[in-house]
């Protein structure tokens, strides 16, 4: 029980460092969450997880590379394959070569052959951190392929290092020709391995399939269970499950591309499934870090043989000394030529050459390569320095992100304003797209029942689409954005003193007035503050439960169907007002300017006036309308699942997002108030 309770409170932590990044938006999520796991450690919760590097390893790294391999872009990668493996091998063993010296030099109670271990753990960069860290910023494609390249790579190639230099500080045996041979029998054995296990695995897939063997939840759990077997199966004959793992994603990808008859139903599942485990595994990593550092640092700062500021020194200058060195190495590897123009890299500029520099994050395979450390040596003695060493590589860790997510917006920052200089012809696009996806999830829910609600939903988003293709290219979205807001709040304000007016003069009952209010204030919320909206709408959502869940428990109760249907009527009727009031401030306002914008949301108006008159008059069936409804609120989710598909692939910035966002707000908002008599 207690165990379960520890997880749970994980993966509360990793639902709370969402939400808090959406308010510091600017604070990359694995900061947040380390330093929330800081915060639950040092807390008297009794929460201490022990880190155990077999088990980390094969729960998260595999799952995560296994995931990675299947979606990485194969030819980009392979015309990259020279600058990746410069940096995926080449700058890992300069890195444990010269790291080791530099740390041995500047600590001497650690041994060469434990300070090569030190650098070897430090040497692999971490994929899931840089992808976090990038979606911030927009990055040149050639360049997030080349990180994500080098991600999947150098962790195997510092992981291998990283063992060959224990074991020769446990033996103190270590020969250079034997550790090179090894390293390449183990490095292929892995690759191939992986690659041969995935192909079993996939033709046990087509087997079962081919004996009708269909059910999507069999299919899914062997999905699952892929990257495990295949690490564990290679890790047992002492090869690189790492590699092994990366080399089956990318053979699952290759069966996906050619698959001719693949079940869609499994394709939506699959996709589903692993985006949430993705999620959670990659919180976890870095909650799990949080976790580790105040232990790790108690022992250091407790320890007399060393002053605080002396051990944070080392992992200042450890940090610096890595950057500097991956710098040197990018520039030097271009200017000899070992990553030519052939290979489909072009010579960095300065820019480029420190957003490679500065995304070279260190992650999860350090923190856990550094937790496998032994305790003893081979004649039983203490292994040298294992406390400090471990809580260097968490302050690298944390020192680098740090570094990045300070560093990386600024560096990139061209980048960012080129993304702005084309924002309307992406708001554009990517609104079009959000769109289109709706449509499609409503055609793919229409039946004979609901046909003719999804017709109307489909013509209506037909028309937004067909508008957007001849919008008027040359004005600024921010300006549009702008200027639609003014205008609403106008109509708001217009509606409100119109409804004041009512109010004061006692022409219309205080209930039927109330009702309107809170919609004014959730039209208001929904033009301003996204969360606040929410919040309107969850209330909103939860009363209409209520009711009708109230309603369960009396339903022969004529006389209080009888007072809703009135209510509801002058409820309509004052709107209706209220809109013709809204429709003529804005008319009165109309100039060449807004002309296009005004004519829109008085475009709305006119049709919730007209859909009121329907209602009212019984011209709209009831079972028409919830039709309606539910097909408007799928589409809705998928507009919404759209533009967090795009943002998170980096195919929009964060501000176009949240503008299409909040265009769904207002009409979401329009709906909500439709619905909540």
């Amino acid at each position: 029980m207690e165990f379960f309770l520890v997880i749970l409170a994980l993966l509360i932590l990793i639902g709370a460092s969402n939400i808090i990044n959406h308010f510091i938006p600017f604070v990359p999520v694995p900061l947040i969450q380390i330093a929330l796991g800081v915060i639950i450690a040092l807390l008297p919760l009794g929460i201490h997880i022990q880190m155990e590097t077999e088990l980390f390893l094969l729960l998260f790294i595999a799952p995560l590379l296994f995931n990675d391999g299947k979606n990485v872009p194969r030819t980009a990668l392979w015309k990259l394959r020279t600058p990746i493996l410069m940096l995926a091998l080449g700058l890992v063993f300069v890195t444990v070569w010269a790291g080791g010296y530099l740390i041995n030099w500047m600590i001497p109670s650690i041994p060469l052959p434990a300070a090569f271990a030190l650098a070897a753990i430090l040497s692999p960069t971490d994929v899931v951190a840089v992808s976090a860290l990038a979606s911030r910023v927009k990055l040149p494609k050639s360049i997030m392929h080349l990180l994500e390249g080098e991600g999947l790579m150098n962790d195997a190639s510092g992981l291998v290092a990283f063992k060959f230099a224990v074991a020769a500080t446990v033996t103190g045996v270590f020969s250079l020709v034997d550790a090179t041979f090894s390293f390449i029998g183990i490095a292929i054995g892995g690759f191939v391995g992986g690659a041969i296990l995935s192909f079993i695995i996939i033709r046990l897939r087509v087997i079962l399939r081919r004996l009708g063997m269909e059910d999507v939840t069999m299919h899914m759990l062997i999905q699952i269970l892929t990257p495990f077997i295949i690490f564990l199966v290679v890790e047992h004959f002492h090869l690189s499950g790492i590699l092994a793992v990366v080399a089956g994603g990318i053979v699952h990808a290759i069966e996906r591309d050619r698959e001719l008859s693949p079940t869609i139903e499994l394709q939506v599942v699959s996709k589903s499934t692993w985006s949430v485990i993705l999620y959670v595994l990659n919180g976890l990593v870095f909650v799990l870090l949080g976790l580790q550092i105040p232990s790790v640092a108690k022992i250091i700062f407790q320890d007399p043989e060393f002053h605080n500021g002396q051990v944070i020194l080392y992992i200042v200058v450890i940090t610096l000394f890595l950057f500097v060195l991956r710098y040197i190495w990018i520039t030097a590897s271009w200017s000899i030529g070992w990553m030519t123009k052939k290979s489909g890299a072009q010579k960095p500029d300065f820019k480029e050459a420190g957003i490679i520099t500065i995304s070279g994050v260190r992650g999860a395979v350090t923190l856990a390569g550094s937790f496998s450390i032994p305790y003893v040596l081979a004649d039983g003695s203490p292994f040298p320095q294992r406390s400090l060493i471990i809580f260097i590589a968490a302050g690298v860790i944390l020192l680098s992100l740090i570094v990045a997510s300070v560093f990386l917006p600024i560096v990139a920052n061209a980048e960012e304003e080129e993304v702005v200089d084309k924002q309307a012809d992406k708001l554009r696009l990517a609104t079009i797209h959000a769109h289109q996806a709706a449509i499609k999830i409503v055609k793919s829910q229409m039946t004979d029942e609901n046909r003719e609600a999804a017709m109307s939903i489909i013509s209506r988003y037909h028309t937004k689409i067909n508008a957007l293709f001849y919008i008027d290219q040359d004005k600024n979205s921010n300006a549009i954005g702008e200027e639609e807001k003014d205008l609403r709040f106008k109509a708001l304000e217009a509606e409100r003193a119109f409804l004041d007016q009512l109010i004061k003069e006692e022409r219309v009952d205080r209930e039927s007035a109330y009702t309107c209010l809170e919609y004014i204030q959730r039209m208001e919320g929904a033009v301003t503050n996204r969360m606040k909206f929410r919040l309107y709408r969850s209330m909103t959502l939860f009363r209409r439960s209520a009711l009708q869940v109230f309603k369960l428990f009396f339903p022969n109760k004529k006389e209080i169907r009888r007072i809703d249907l009135e209510r509801l009527e002058k409820v309509k009727d004052l709107k209706i007002r209220m809109y013709k009031v809204a429709i003529q401030e804005i008319q009165a306002g109309i100039t060449p300017e807004n002309h296009e914008t005004s004519s829109m949301i008085i475009e709305e108006y006119k049709l919730l006036i007209m859909r009121y008159k329907r209602e009212n008059k019984g011209r709209t069936p009831s079972k028409m309308l919830n039709y309606e409804r539910e097909l408007f609120y799928k589409a809705i989710q998928a507009e919404r699942d759209e533009v967090q598909h795009m943002f998170e692939n980096r195919k929009i910035s964060r501000d176009v997002a949240n503008k299409i966002r909040q265009q769904i707000n207002l009409r979401e908002a329009l709906t909500i108030n439709e619905n909540s008599h």
